[in-house]
């Protein structure tokens, strides 16, 4: 009997770590299909219920989160990429997802391909993509690993979107030890595209005909979503990672946007977690109908694979086409002009099923709904570390604090995390296209929106991806919060109205009380700062069981945040003083001791990351984001710039090292502890410098606004003179702008 048929009714210990399934789960399979299943049924199962493809234990939390507003398209699950009405006929089509796991394993490969496959999803949609960005952590940079993968990492984002010509914009990216053998690697794609010419993921009509096109399939990637699904994968799973090849994405980029005019496709759906076999099921299911596959018909590269490896296999690079029957000869046309070579592998069947056939041999036949809609779901009993509670505790004011604070703040700007990161984005092409008006190292990137025939709109997009996990880590409901509240306040820093996001939950083991505890505290957080801000969810990604020998990551729910920025106006410099420029911190002074828990100077400086954060007032930053959107729209701001990592300190010096410009504290400011005032990291707080002649006017929009305000300073001279720090800004520049390449080369 060949291998694909063999009946499992016993799975060994080793079936099902292959699958991720439990033996609990193994039975529910028997009771559904009323038999036991043989070896592909078991990897189609597998797959389609893996924590990536089939969100057991997060699809019932992300159900809180909100996800329609009156500029949503799509939201989240109901095609590839979520989508936002942005005027002008056009959707804007976004999406984050992660690749941690492979590039654990293969960082240059297993970062590119996660940029191959956000790639896939937006044009999917008939959408051009025009930027990306990406959100990276990684261990200590004093070990050998962490460096070798952080350049694999880079040199992969960097290769495969400079070679297909889309620009990488932004990002963030930060280190600690708890990320040592887990690294995260979330990467965002926007796209745009007329909205009445987007495409669907549905597939529908009987007997149209299934298009596989692009690469050839191997063996690559096998088991890649179940890889992904469980803690430990290992150092040795590398055929769980694929192989990229961006000159042919662009060929399938290009040619899928071509045939998007043509009425030709029924429906289009890439072919990224569990290959074809995501692919059949999730389009069949949409379309509530079935699908039928010979798998002999697929072309391969490498000889002698089975079924269950054609049905498995994340070779990149393919989609799978569902083409109106009347119209196979000219799609295929069109595929075969951009040299695609498209194979019909099958045909739309009424019954809602997925059946696998080798030629005349039926292989697997599964009612689609047993792969989705009756995927188990687990709904736990999530409780608090107790060792977190007791962080709360921390004595802060047994902290030593420093007695030069000026050589405080010059090893804060080398930290790799504030360091400029110059070198990481020099990578990057990330001018290609000629959108790109805000350039990497800003609070927000900023693109212009051009309709199809490449003409301005006036409107512009602002994008940012961010999260601090420390926060998370002490307070999942306030870090949950701060990090949608702080994406919003980047884009809103550059004039942007935040509009919509999109989310990538990385997390440990969801089954441990603790970890399940994180989740659903964050995703609630991140639910009530998203009503708030009127920032609804459109699409995203979950990745778990990002943990090893036990130990588990901070709980990272990265946030990609879009805002629009209209009627032609330019965007806000996060850095623009000028001579005389007042300096104003527009939200809450906060030099409470308590305000260093969870700071980068606790973490960095003393090793410790405890305390309760302070607590985000959402009312309050959500009047803090419309001044600053309403005073950009009055031209009454020079520059904004969030204050966040590093604390205070860290921002107005970032501020006078990008202007090249000195900052005198010109007025007294009566506080408890200088050194709390200006490291200590609360939330809702930005920079701004307002021209001598706008003042008044900025701060009487601020008190109507109910915001508090406090003048740092006045732009001027060659030095940072602020509560105890005198610095020359040459020397500050020096520091920040070396501080991520000693690291890395030490």
């Amino acid at each position: 009997m060949r291998q694909d048929t063999q009946i499992i009714s016993d799975p060994t210990d080793a079936q099902l770590r292959e699958t991720a399934l439990s033996r609990s789960e193994f039975q529910l399979i028997k009771d559904l299909l009323g038999r036991a299943p043989n070896h592909v049924e078991l990897g189609i199962f597998g797959a389609m219920w893996s924590e990536h493809c089939g969100y057991k234990n997060s699809k019932p939390l992300l159900k809180r989160l909100p996800s329609t507003g009156p500029r949503i398209l799509f939201g989240p699950g109901s095609e590839n990429a979520g989508a936002i009405d942005a005027g002008n006929d056009l959707a804007v089509v976004f999406k984050i997802e992660s690749h941690n796991h492979p590039s654990a394993v293969e960082p240059f490969e297993g970062a590119a391909t996660g940029v191959g496959g956000i790639l896939r999803d937006i044009f999917t949609m008939g959408a051009r993509p025009i930027a990306l960005l990406d959100s990276l952590r990684f261990g200590s940079l004093n070990v050998n690993r962490t460096r070798y993968l952080f350049h694999g990492v880079v040199g992969g984002i960097g290769h495969y979107g400079n070679c297909i010509g889309v620009p990488t914009v932004g990002g963030e990216v930060s280190f600690d030890d708890t990320y040592t053998s887990n690294i995260l690697v979330n990467a965002m794609c926007i796209g745009v595209a007329p909205k009445d010419k987007m495409i669907s993921a549905k597939a529908s009509g009987i007997g149209n005909p299934l298009l596989l096109v692009g690469a050839d399939t191997g063996r690559d990637g096998i088991h890649g979503a179940t890889f992904a699904s469980v803690t430990d994968p290992g150092s040795t799973q590398r055929s769980a990672v694929q192989v990229g090849n961006p000159f042919l994405e662009k060929l399938l980029l290009e040619a899928c946007l071509e045939l998007r005019d043509t009425g030709w496709l029924v429906g289009l759906q890439d072919l990224g977690a569990a290959g074809l076999t995501s692919s059949s099921v999730e389009t069949a299911h949409k379309g509530e109908c079935g699908v039928e596959i010979d798998v002999a018909k697929a072309p391969r590269r490498e000889s002698g694979m089975s079924a269950y490896e054609v049905m498995l296999s994340e070779s990149q690079e393919r989609m799978l086409a569902i083409v109106d029957k009347d119209h196979v000869a000219d799609v295929q046309g069109i595929f075969a002009k951009w040299g695609l070579h498209s194979d019909c592998i099958g045909y739309v069947i009424e019954e809602p099923a997925l059946r696998i056939k080798d030629g005349d041999t039926v292989l697997a036949e599964i009612p689609t709904d047993f792969l989705t809609e009756k995927t188990p779901m687990y709904i736990r009993e999530g409780k608090q570390d107790p060792a977190v509670a007791q962080l709360w505790q921390f004595d802060f004011g047994a902290v030593d604090v420093p007695e030069n604070l000026s050589a405080t703040l010059l090893t804060m700007l080398a930290h790799p995390d504030i360091a400029s990161k110059q070198s990481v984005y020099q990578t990057y092409d990330h001018l290609v296209g000629n959108n790109t008006i805000t350039a990497p190292g800003s609070d927000a990137a900023v693109l212009r929106l051009r309709n199809e025939q490449g003409a301005p709109t006036g409107v512009s997009l602002a994008v940012s991806t961010d999260c601090v996990s420390r926060m998370v880590f002490l307070d999942p409901y306030n870090g949950g919060a701060m990090a949608v509240a702080e994406s919003a306040r980047n884009c809103a820093c550059s004039g942007a109205v935040p509009v919509a996001l999109t989310n990538c939950l990385n997390f440990g083991n969801p089954e441990k009380p603790e970890v399940y505890y994180q989740l659903a505290a964050a995703i609630d957080g991140m639910a009530a700062a998203a009503n708030t801000l009127q920032t609804p969810v459109v699409s995203g990604n979950v990745s778990l069981y990002n943990e090893s020998q036990g130990a588990a990551i901070y709980p990272t729910p990265i946030i990609g945040m879009v805002g629009l920025l209209e009627n032609n106006r330019k965007p806000l410099p996060s850095s623009y003083l000028q001579e005389g420029d007042a300096i104003y911190l527009i939200g809450p002074w906060n030099d409470q001791i308590t305000s260093l828990a969870g700071s980068l100077y606790m973490a960095a400086q003393k090793q410790v990351v405890a305390g309760r954060p302070v607590q985000i007032d959402l009312e309050l930053e959500a009047q803090l984001q419309k001044f600053l959107v309403e005073a950009h729209a009055n031209t009454l701001l020079q520059c904004a710039h969030d204050c966040s990592d590093g604390g205070l300190a860290c921002a107005l010096a970032e501020m006078a090292i990008w202007s090249n410009i000195g900052v005198l504290q010109d007025e007294p400011i009566t506080v408890e502890s200088p050194f709390s005032a200006l490291f200590g990291e609360a939330p809702s707080r930005v920079i701004v410098g307002i021209s001598p002649e706008k003042q008044i006017e900025a701060l009487h929009m601020a008190a109507a606004h109910n915001i508090p305000y406090i003048k740092l300073g006045t732009a001027g001279g060659e030095h940072l003179q602020f509560l105890g720090i005198h610095l020359s800004v040459a020397e500050m520049k020096l520091r920040w702008e070396n501080g991520l390449e000693e690291a890395v080369t030490e």
